[in-house]
């Protein structure tokens, strides 16, 4: 091989041509990978170094000019990236710059710059790139230009990146290709389709072809705004001017349907896909997940998936696709399964970003679960990474859904010192927090701050106020709300008069819910199921009957759809009335419509025949319930039991009893009662014994009404022993007895001529501060007179003298 030695340096602008130079050139331009690791630590680093053009590599003049300056540093372009980096933000980037040998090769600059804004530094790359415009040696680039507009448009700062396209014109840099689909998809980025649209008008007037990438970009702009009709029509528009589709345009059109909400086109469009043999990645495969699980079909993103998990090498999981199967399992309310596909996501080697950590602690916060949510929190900054405002605000709503107002209200403090501005988001879980809880007035108090604060609220804001009203149960505040909401210009939806109609029907307001309803359709909102079934059930809770079944009507000229709720809803109505015919007419179109019927549905016909006394079609229906893999609760089995008893197979209650405690169903006051009144039909009377032992635990639960009834059934079946042995029982659980309660006991503990057990609960009852009633008395003194005999009368008068003597006012009446 042949070595040149040139006797005169020639020319830079000829040094440049030789293969030497060129390989010199091709040497400065590489980028080496670095790997540091630490094993004792358990440490380990990769980073990317570039060395650019050094001391070496600039022209003679340049060497000979910092030659004995030990100022000027041969650093390479990486270790001047690291410098500028550690700036202060106060500190000047010349500092760094004038110091570098570098400078003067002007081939460095849009190294640096790509160095730069590789990692993202835009303050830094747009003082770097004002001070290379000062340069002497500096040159317009059409490359550095390009990379500056891309980094404005990764940060969405736009009005720059079209400041930068215009003074790159003014510097004789005409812009191309790369430079139109940079500036694309800066306003793709801000939601600016339309500009993106006259960008295209424009470089197609300037005579520049456009690439796949400018399509892309432009059916990229369309789609993330929502506007999945124009991506389509640029997409024809691509395919008719030669430029044929790739895998990211298809993803990109994908994305589109998911932006407009099209889930099921999206599906169709996948479906083409595979048609075509288009072979998907990973990016397809996570919108498909997405697009599934938003259209109920969680079953099959799971098999999607699961799919990609068995076939590793083809489409290996990334972490959008674990992070979007957490956000399923949270939908789902299946925590462990989201926890266990976070592990999952671990166990694979990826390292999950803030938006991963925030779905699992949403799936925490929705239940409530403070400690779960406030681990993954500690583990976030553990992991090195900032907690955001979605992290802030998912730990501050576990709190509030756990009835933790208060530290609810630490986390906001404490988000607001980490400098982590509150969105409307998070002031609307404060307000839910407090207003969950009851605290009315300090919700509305976070309601004001909210606005001082600058944040504007929003319709869920009202929402959340309108719902604490109704807990508070204060009937003044759902219009102070109302009013409030207008005044501040904040348009309510079907939601928040849903809300407020709720509250008003909560207070026993049904004229004024009835009137906002008006108010609703007026102003042409459209009302959904919610609402009616929000009115059919208040109307029939304030017996307004005819007034709940007349929404029917409403809703067939709205053409709202019947769903469960609203059919349970009108089936309570008819049965209140006694309808078992119209009650029966709609429980069938139910089934015909395809809502199948829950407990509450099977309740309410359960009521109705009942009410009709047609114990044998009560029967038929709970064997129904049965096949049906609907489960009774506690009324729908206190209903059958009734149902039973009345129908003359009071041993069924038995039966029904024993399937309650296998499949865990709580007791109530009124089961308890069928069951007694059954023991007392069949005249079971040591089962109704034990049965005091097992209702013990209910009994603080149970009305003394109630209460006053068992003890009747057992003193009117003679069981007087079992009737002291109950109220013995109600007298520990600390339930309050009243006259009426003392009242039953006497009656029947006279009717068996216990005028002795008679006396001491007289005692009880004054002793307890209960005035016994003038009749109380007499009857007991009659007995005596009666038939007590001659022996026991004197003893009688002579109690009842010293409970006269105790204050027995009523007593001296009754002499």
């Amino acid at each position: 091989m042949a070595t040149v030695t040139p006797l005169v340096t020639p020319p830079e602008s000829s040094r440049a041509y030789r293969p030497r130079a060129a390989a010199k050139a091709s040497d400065a331009l590489q980028e080496k990978k670095s790997v540091y690791v630490n094993y004792d630590r358990g440490e380990h680093e990769v980073s990317v170094r570039v060395s650019g053009f050094r001391k070496a590599d600039i022209a003679r003049r340049y060497r000979l000019r910092v030659e004995n300056d030990r100022f000027q540093k041969d650093w390479s372009v990486t270790e001047v990236a690291d410098r500028l980096i550690a700036l202060n933000r106060w500190e000047e980037v010349d500092v760094v710059l004038n110091s570098w040998i570098g400078r003067f090769a002007r081939k460095n600059f849009p190294i640096l710059i790509s160095e730069l804004s590789r990692r993202g530094c835009i303050e830094l790359c747009v003082n770097v790139f004002n001070w290379m415009k000062n340069q002497k040696n500096y040159v317009a680039r059409n490359d550095i230009y390009n990379m500056m507009i891309r980094l404005h448009a990764r940060c969405n700062r736009v009005d720059q990146a079209r400041g930068l396209f215009f003074e790159m014109q003014k510097w004789s840099c005409k812009p191309d290709a790369e430079t139109y689909n940079a500036l694309i998809n800066a306003h793709g980025r801000a939601g600016q389709w339309r500009w993106a649209m006259n960008l295209m008008d424009d470089m197609l007037r300037a005579a520049i072809a456009p690439s796949r990438t400018t399509y892309n970009n432009l059916i990229n702009a369309c789609g993330s705004s929502g506007n999945w009709r124009e991506a389509l029509e640029v997409c024809k528009k691509m395919t008719d001017n030669g430029v044929g589709p790739d895998l990211v345009t298809h993803n990109i059109v994908l994305s589109a349907y998911k932006s407009g909400r099209q889930y099921s086109k999206a599906l169709s469009y996948f479906e083409l896909m595979k048609g075509a043999k288009v072979r998907p990645d990973t990016t397809t495969f996570n919108i498909i997940i997405y697009c599934l699980s938003k259209l109920g079909q969680s079953s099959e993103a799971l098999d999607v998936f699961n799919s990609m998990r068995e076939k590793r090498s083809e489409c290996r999981p990334d972490v959008v696709t674990f992070t979007s199967v957490m956000h399923l399992y949270s939908v789902r309310g299946e925590i462990e399964n989201c926890r266990a596909v976070f592990e999952a996501m671990l166990a694979e080697g990826l390292r999950p970003n803030i938006v991963s950590y925030n779905a699992l602690m949403g799936a925490y916060a929705v239940h409530g679960m403070s400690e779960n949510a406030l681990s993954v929190f500690q583990e976030i900054k553990r992991s090195g990474m900032f907690p955001d405002v979605v992290s802030y605000t998912c730990l501050l709503n576990s709190y509030g859904r756990s009835r933790q107002p208060g530290k609810a209200k630490e986390v906001f403090l404490m988000m607001r010192k980490e400098r982590r501005k509150p969105n409307v988001v998070t002031y609307n879980a404060l307000i839910d927090a407090y207003g969950s809880n009851g605290l009315l007035a300090e919700a509305v108090g976070i309601f004001r701050q909210m606005e001082q604060d600058g944040v504007k609220p929003n319709v869920v804001s009202v929402c959340t106020l309108l719902a604490a009203c109704s807990r508070s149960g204060k009937k003044v505040n759902v219009e102070t709300v109302l009013s409030a909401a207008e005044a501040r210009g904040i348009k309510l939806n079907t939601a928040a008069y849903n809300s407020a109609i709720g509250s008003f029907i909560n207070g026993a307001e049904l004229d004024k819910a009835i009137a906002l309803y008006q108010t609703m359709r007026q102003k042409k909102v459209r009302a959904d199921s919610v609402t009616f079934t929000i009115l059919i059930s208040g109307s029939c809770r304030m017996s307004k009957y005819p007034e709940a079944i007349s929404y029917l009507k409403d809703m067939e000229d709205l053409g709202v759809p019947m769903t469960k709720e609203v059919y349970s809803s009108v089936l309570c109505a008819y049965s209140k009335q006694g309808q078992v015919t119209e009650a029966e007419t709609i429980f069938n179109e139910m089934k015909m419509a395809g809502c199948k019927p829950d407990v509450i549905a099977y309740t309410s016909m359960l009521h109705a025949y009942n009410a009709s006394e047609k114990w044998e079609k009560a029967c038929e229906l709970f064997l129904e319930m049965e096949a049906n893999g609907v489960e009774p609760d506690s009324i729908a089995c206190s209903a059958l039991m009734k149902a039973f008893n009345k129908g003359g197979q009071p041993s069924n209650v038995f039966i029904l009893m024993d399937l309650m405690r296998e499949k865990e169903v709580p007791f109530t006051g009124a089961v308890f009662f069928e069951i007694f009144s059954a023991c007392n039909i069949l005249q079971e009377w040591k089962r109704a014994t034990d049965l005091i032992q097992m209702m013990e635990p209910y009994l603080p639960s149970l009305s003394i009404g109630l209460t006053n009834q068992m003890l009747h059934l057992f003193g009117k079946s003679g069981k007087v022993e079992a009737m002291m042995k109950l109220f013995y029982k109600i007298m520990e659980s600390g339930v309050q007895i009243n006259l009426k309660t003392y009242a039953v006991l006497l009656e029947h503990l006279l009717a068996v001529g216990n005028w002795r057990k008679y006396i001491e609960v007289l005692e009880w009852m004054s002793d307890g501060g209960i005035q016994p009633s003038t009749q109380m008395y007499r009857d007991i003194i009659s007995f005596g007179e009666r038939s007590a005999g001659i022996e026991f009368e004197p003893l009688i008068r002579q109690k009842l003298e010293s409970l006269r003597n105790k204050g027995g006012g009523a007593l001296s009446k009754a002499h």
